[in-house]
């Protein structure tokens, strides 16, 4: 599987919120306790300087870390683990782009209706609103850490219109890119 377009502080906005969409695209390795773990892992969070990221298990192993007994990221729960991580690493590098779920779905190789019903049973979310979040979690970014408009950062995310980002962008934070960016002027995040 190719690397994950992510950078260094959006996986760790995503291991501090213990997002479980992404076990799988990366590994947090936290140097002080040689242990890897998967980025929902619900320890107590190590120091930011105290970190690295992985995107392969046995790279993590390589470097002298050992698997976190209580995520347990060394243990594939389901045999479409590697299609769902597929269509993830996907959605995640490709994220900008106009995608349909035909587009996933011819990815990795099996029909549209087959992918949504297996992606969705797997995360208890469809690829649109995993892509969906994606997008908004790429806004944040740029609303914290640039100047850009809300229209520019609306269509370098991804979104078609935007209507659909406010949309979107409320139904996942409760409130509008604006008011977000007013509350985290400080650079926290939600």
């Amino acid at each position: 599987m190719a690397d994950v377009n992510l950078s260094f502080d959006e996986m760790w906005d995503r291991i501090i919120a213990c997002d479980r969409s992404y076990d799988g695209l990366f590994f947090t390795a936290v140097k002080t306790t040689k242990i890897f773990c998967r980025p929902s892992c619900r320890s107590r969070k190590p120091k930011k300087v105290n970190v690295e990221f992985y995107f392969e298990m046995n790279e993590a192993e390589q470097r002298g870390y050992r698997p976190c007994k209580r995520c347990q990221p060394e243990v594939e729960h389901s045999p479409n683990v590697s299609l769902v991580k597929s269509v993830k690493a996907f959605l995640i590098n490709h994220y900008k782009q106009k995608l349909i779920l035909q587009d996933m779905a011819d990815h990795v190789g099996v029909s549209p209706h087959y992918l949504d019903r297996l992606f969705k049973k797997e995360t208890k979310e469809t690829p649109r609103s995993y892509l969906e979040r994606i997008r908004v979690n790429k806004a944040i970014q740029l609303l914290i850490t640039t100047e850009r408009t809300n229209l520019e950062i609306c269509y370098d995310v991804g979104f078609q219109s935007p209507s659909n980002f406010y949309k979107v962008f409320r139904s996942l934070k409760n409130c509008s890119p604006s008011e977000f960016r007013r509350q985290n002027k400080n650079g926290v995040l939600e």
